[in-house]
């Protein structure tokens, strides 16, 4: 989840940060005051307006550093593995319970593989095709292409067709 906040915002929380500051300090002065105990040492508004000024350029490098790291973790997201559709079926006439299946997973701009396993009475067989843009340069079969169109989709649940 990317999260970006605008000029305006920033400058809202801040005149908010500097109320709330300003509102404490007024507390501190005038109920510190009161009993048989002195304030230990009491800003005076140069001070405190510094102190808040400080406050705030941490808080504008803090978030300078949080949008660094989230725009290299929206590169790295965009890299990894977020389409995945499955697609079992029977290979073979005379074998059933579909055991065989194509597996598709893409990252977000159709690039993965799809992994097919085919099923018979005697043997297993898997294949791992490259995908590149929602296709490959191997040949594909109709359920290869399907599982890569079902990942490619949208808004897909976790496909288990035929």
């Amino acid at each position: 989840m990317r999260m970006t906040l605008s000029a305006h915002t920033l400058t809202l929380v801040a005149l908010i940060a500097i109320g709330l500051s300003l509102l404490a300090i007024g507390f501190v002065v005038f109920a510190g005051g009161s009993g048989d105990r002195e304030p230990a040492s009491v800003l005076t508004g140069d001070d405190a307006v510094g102190a808040l000024l400080g406050k705030i350029e941490r808080l504008e490098q803090a978030v300078r550093a949080l949008n660094g790291t989230d725009r290299r973790q929206q590169f790295q997201i965009e890299g990894s593995v977020r389409r995945v559709a499955l697609l079992r079926y029977d290979a073979f006439e005379d074998v059933g319970g579909r055991l065989s299946f194509s597996c598709a997973m893409l990252d977000e701009h159709g690039t993965g593989v799809v992994l097919t396993s085919i099923n018979g009475r005697q043997e297993t067989r898997v294949y791992a095709k490259p995908v590149a843009a929602g296709t490959s340069t191997y040949n594909l079969s109709a359920e290869e292409e399907e599982a890569i169109r079902l990942a490619m989709t949208e808004d897909h649940e976790a496909a288990e067709a035929r």
